[in-house]
């Protein structure tokens, strides 16, 4: 007999993690249904990427879908009886969601087999790295669906990874990016055959994940310093920290001794 408790948790999706080594992998997964998510599958996401950002131990993210999709959209479902407040309300919410990724001080890889759609392809475009799967499709089809919008935040990340022009013609048409039109427009960073996407970016993860933490750190934090108009750290804070840091202090050392330096992000 099946645990209803277990069929509840099926039913509303989650969020598995999983560590190897220095890299964590989230999964979205509620692949009956193409992985929409779910306001519980909302808010695992939230306390995993607040938890990792804490975790000393991990240094690379990696984010995928179950099976055939990495995410399609939110689930229409839970949009029965909104109005004006509650929508609000819910932007506000995934806004909040895609703002932690945004910022979160470690590298984000996204792998992408199938749709990302919706809010998957807004979750998808604050990654830092994004590879796909040929048969992938990227699109935000609100104006045939549900006549929605997107926060403004949300909108000018859509349009700092595809362009202003692109993210119009993605929002006026409805209609799907193939991950070739993804590429060229610069959304991806690479297009992987299927069977070898997840490997391909576990390796690259674990690679990333043994040089030095801080440098990445900071490439991650002068993006956001040149997109943002202003923010909340100066950038000279950025370089004081990372020049003063006993990570610094170590690569020159290692590099004057001809050995390998071993990186400890402080």
């Amino acid at each position: 007999m099946s645990n209803p408790e277990d069929a509840n948790l099926h039913e509303e999706g989650r969020i598995l993690l999983d560590r190897t080594e220095r890299v964590a992998t989230l999964t979205l997964s509620r692949p009956a249904a193409l992985n929409a998510l779910t306001w519980a599958m909302y808010q695992q996401l939230e306390e995993h990427i607040d938890a990792l950002a804490q975790d000393e131990q991990i240094r690379v993210v990696i984010i995928r879908g179950a099976n055939k999709a990495f995410a399609a959209g939110t689930d229409i479902a839970q949009f029965r009886n909104f109005d004006g407040p509650a929508g609000v309300q819910y932007e506000q919410r995934v806004e909040t969601i895609v703002e932690k990724m945004y910022t979160f001080p470690k590298p984000i890889i996204v792998a992408i087999d199938g749709y990302a759609v919706g809010a998957g392809l807004v979750l998808s475009s604050v990654c830092d790295l994004r590879y796909a799967t040929p048969a992938s499709r990227f699109g935000v089809p609100m104006a045939r669906t549900l006549g929605n919008a997107l926060s403004s935040k949300n909108y000018q990340h859509l349009t700092e990874a595809f362009g202003t022009m692109r993210t119009k013609e993605m929002l006026f048409t409805t209609r799907l990016f193939s991950a070739e039109e993804a590429l060229r427009y610069g959304f991806l960073t690479a297009i992987i055959a299927e069977e070898q996407i997840f490997t391909h970016v576990f390796e690259l993860a674990r690679q990333i994940s043994q040089f030095a933490p801080l440098t990445i750190w900071a490439a991650k934090a002068a993006d956001r310093h040149i997109h943002a108009a202003q923010e909340d750290v100066s950038f000279n804070e950025v370089l004081e920290r990372v020049y003063g840091s006993k990570d610094f202090a170590e690569g020159v050392w290692a590099y004057r001794e001809k050995r390998k330096p071993q990186w400890n992000g402080k």
